[in-house]
């Protein structure tokens, strides 16, 4: 679809990251279809901000393999490709596990308190149909123990390659698929409480393997078992 006609500006001091969240929600939540070109003059224009930080968020964008990029012409969304999406459900399901891994026995009651609360919100907005508020809160929830682990080069690692997956959450959280993971984050949240790191970390990584029949459909030639 073409790019809004109302308008998006926010705030003059608006930071890249937060042009690089609002072109990628864009593109997640269907604002932005696969195969439109992406112009950064228009685009900056509908955020209210500059073409610099419109660019370095494209670049990033491209990055993650949302968009990308034939120089001299155009910049485009792209469709959803099995073999990237799978590469970058492996790489996020294996930094989430480190995360919690690292996080246990650091974690306090506070934050198993936000995590309880973040799936609370989970549990309602799959109930509600609100994919919106589902992936908002499982955010939350995520957050905390990469948070509490503080590993930068998991962070950097999270910061690519989630963004590639968003497109596959919105389809699991749309469907009743989507609420098996508010049991795994329970239990998550009851093995962190209980200071099994391993354990918890475990089910941090299935949590994520719960994309699997969904890239199964994308690409039916390949097969893949869940860890």
């Amino acid at each position: 679809m073409p790019i809004p006609a109302t308008s998006a500006s926010v705030a003059r001091n608006l930071l890249r990251d937060d042009v690089f969240t609002r072109l990628r929600d864009a593109i997640v939540d269907g604002t932005f279809e696969p195969g439109e070109k992406l112009r950064d003059l228009e685009l900056a224009t509908w955020l209210g901000v500059s073409r610099t930080p419109v660019r370095e968020a494209l670049l990033r964008l491209q990055q993650a393999g949302l968009v990308v990029s034939h120089p001299g012409r155009s910049t485009e969304v792209t469709g959803l490709d099995a073999a990237a999406v799978r590469d970058a459900q492996a790489v996020v399901a294996a930094m989430h596990q480190l995360a919690v891994r690292q996080a246990v026995g650091q974690l306090t009651e506070v934050d198993l308190e936000a995590m309880r609360a973040a799936n609370d919100r989970f549990a309602q907005a799959l109930r509600e149909g609100d994919v919106d508020a589902a992936l908002a809160a499982d955010d939350a929830f995520h957050a905390v123990p990469v948070r509490a682990a503080a590993n930068r080069a998991v962070i950097s690692v999270l910061d690519q390659f989630t963004p590639t997956l968003r497109r596959v959450e919105r389809l699991r959280f749309g469907s009743l698929a989507g609420r098996s993971s508010v049991a795994l984050h329970q239990r998550m949240v009851d093995l962190c409480a209980a200071g099994d790191a391993d354990a918890a970390a475990a089910v941090s990584y299935d949590t994520w393997c719960t994309l699997e029949p969904l890239l199964d459909s994308l690409d039916p030639g390949s097969r893949h078992t869940n860890a």
